[in-house]
């Protein structure tokens, strides 16, 4: 079941609704959705309006194990659909997440998927959070700063108040700053330079962090994930 968002006419899973409401009364919250509401009425914006929230719906509060953090949706068409570093076939991987799966193959020994579709991880309880969750399409940051980022700190604030033994996965300084809060005695933080080919080099290619990732959610009794 999901709750409709009137003014963005689109939906959010009933767990973090629940888990937001308050969050979503504040007077921010109500001047950014009128916001977003009207750039998509005068502008090419992406994801698409029922995929704002696409992170959440696949991943209800109770499932979510895993928190992968992003910073803007993809500006390009046909790439964004709600779930950071994702995008839906038939568009050719991004460049980080081309570099994401040659990690995952060092450290796992497994083969590269031809898909850039991401929804496999999702629906499994990876979190794919971006900071901002709507970019005006060829503007890269261009709704930044407008109250997203406020509201996805409340989402990963309250997740991790919620819920014990989740991973989270901080690739780059701008994620790294904005995990700050979570509590490294009640979760595992994992920290590596960006995916980026302008950084991956220095450090993201070895850091196992998929490997760790599976190795901490069964000593927790979780399900590991097929990445």
């Amino acid at each position: 079941m999901d709750f409709m968002l009137q003014n963005l006419n689109t939906n959010i899973d009933t767990s973090w609704y629940t888990l937001l409401e308050e969050e979503m009364s504040k007077t921010y919250f109500n001047k950014l959705t009128q916001y977003v509401q009207e750039e998509y009425k005068s502008k090419t914006i992406y994801p698409p309006n029922e995929e704002i929230f696409a992170a959440f719906d696949y991943c209800p509060v109770d499932k979510t194990k895993v928190v992968i953090l992003g910073q803007d949706p993809y500006h390009g068409p046909n790439q964004a659909h709600g779930l950071c570093f994702s995008v839906k076939d038939p568009t050719p991987c991004p460049p980080s997440l081309k570099n994401i799966y040659k990690e995952i193959q060092s450290d796992l020994g497994q083969g590269i998927p031809h898909s850039g579709d991401l929804t496999r991880w999702a629906k499994q309880g990876v979190l794919l959070l971006n900071a901002t969750l709507t970019v005006q399409a060829a503007k890269a940051g261009s709704h930044q700063k407008k109250g997203w980022e406020e509201f996805t700190d409340t989402a990963i604030n309250k997740l991790q108040e919620t819920k014990d033994n989740i991973v989270f996965l901080l690739w780059g300084s701008y994620a790294q700053k904005k995990g700050q809060m979570i509590d490294r005695q009640r979760h595992l933080v994992l920290e590596a330079p960006h995916p980026s080919p302008l950084s991956a080099h220095r450090g993201f290619f070895g850091c196992r962090h998929f490997s760790k990732t599976n190795t901490y959610l069964v000593q927790h009794n979780k399900s590991p994930i097929l990445w």
